[in-house]
C-alpha cells in the first residue's frame, strides 16, 4: 500500500505513557505509517501530567485526555480532588475526560476468586467525571464494558452528555441500540481481525458512530502475537471493518477519520 495515497489514520485510544523506555514509538516519525494524530488517555494524575508533557513535545499529534482508570484500586477523596483540580486548571490542554469508566474486569475477578466487590463508589467517582465533561463541554471516553454500559448510559443522559466514547466495547443488543440512538461513539482494536463477537458489533453499529484504536501497549493475538502495539495496526482494523460493511479500504479510512476528527474536534 502506497501511504501517501491513502486517508490518513487517527489512534483513538492509546496509553502513549505506558509504554517502557524513551519513545520506543518514535512519535516524530508516525507520519511515516500514515498515523497524523493518536488520542492519548490516561491512568491517573501522575499518568495525565506525562501525557502532557508529551503532547506539548508533539502538538499536532498528540491530543491528551485526562482521568482515572477504573480498574485499580480507588483513590482516596484527597487524590480525586487533585486529580480534578488539575483538570479543571488544565481543562484548554485536554482533549477529552478520560479513561474513565468502571471496573467490570476487578469485579469479576473478585467473584471469580469468592471475595466481595462493592461498585458503588467506583459510580460515585464516574459520575464526577461525567460531571466535569458536562461542565467543561468534554468528550468523554468510557471503560464500561457489558452490564456496565447501562450504568453508564444511565449517568450520561442524567447529565446530557452525548459525546461519549466507549473504548472497545462489547454489549447486549438492548444498550448497543441505546447507544447508538443515543448517538454514542464505540472503536474497534486489533481485535476485531479475530474475534467473532467484535464483528458481528462492527456490522451492527452506525458507521457515522464509529472510530479505531489500538488500546496500545495492551498486546493482541492472531496476526499481531508477538508484536509490540503500533497506531499503525489502525490500518488494519480499517481495513478489516471495510470488508465487514464491503466497501473499500479508502472510502472507509475516509469515514473513520472524518468520525475521529468530528467527534474530537481535530
Amino acid at each position: 500500500m502506497n501511504i501517501s495515497t491513502y486517508t490518513p489514520i487517527i489512534d483513538a485510544h492509546i496509553h502513549l505513557d505506558s509504554y517502557s523506555g524513551e519513545q520506543p514509538l518514535h512519535l516524530a516519525e508516525l507520519s511515516n505509517d500514515g498515523v497524523s494524530g493518536v488520542i492519548a488517555v490516561s491512568m491517573n494524575l501522575q499518568s495525565s501530567i506525562r501525557n502532557l508533557e508529551i503532547a506539548r513535545l508533539h502538538p499536532t499529534l498528540v491530543h491528551p485526555a485526562f482521568g482515572f482508570h477504573p480498574e485499580q484500586q480507588l483513590p482516596t477523596s484527597e487524590e480525586v480532588a487533585e486529580l480534578l483540580s488539575w483538570m479543571k486548571d488544565h481543562h484548554h490542554d485536554m482533549i477529552a475526560v478520560g479513561e474513565v469508566g468502571l471496573p467490570y474486569y476487578s469485579q469479576l475477578e473478585a467473584k471469580e476468586t469468592g471475595q466481595s466487590f462493592d461498585q458503588t463508589p467506583y459510580i460515585v467517582l464516574l459520575e464526577q467525571f461525567i460531571s466535569f465533561a458536562a461542565i467543561y463541554d468534554k468528550p468523554i471516553i468510557l471503560h464500561a464494558v457489558y452490564e456496565d454500559a447501562i450504568t453508564a448510559c444511565n449517568l450520561l443522559e442524567k447529565h446530557g452528555v452525548t459525546r461519549a466514547h466507549f473504548h472497545w466495547f462489547k454489549g447486549s443488543a438492548d444498550t448497543v441500540e441505546r447507544m447508538a440512538n443515543n448517538g454514542y461513539f464505540i472503536s474497534f482494536t486489533p481485535d476485531i481481525l479475530y474475534e467473532a463477537e467484535i464483528q458481528e458489533l462492527a456490522r451492527l453499529y452506525p458507521k457515522e458512530q464509529v472510530m479505531a484504536e489500538t488500546d496500545g501497549p495492551w498486546p493482541f493475538e492472531g496476526p499481531f502475537s508477538g508484536q509490540m502495539t503500533h497506531p499503525r495496526m489502525v490500518s488494519d482494523v480499517i481495513e478489516t471493518w471495510s470488508q465487514i460493511h464491503d466497501i473499500s479500504v479508502d472510502a472507509a479510512r475516509k469515514i473513520i477519520h472524518s468520525n475521529t476528527q468530528r467527534f474530537y474536534g481535530i
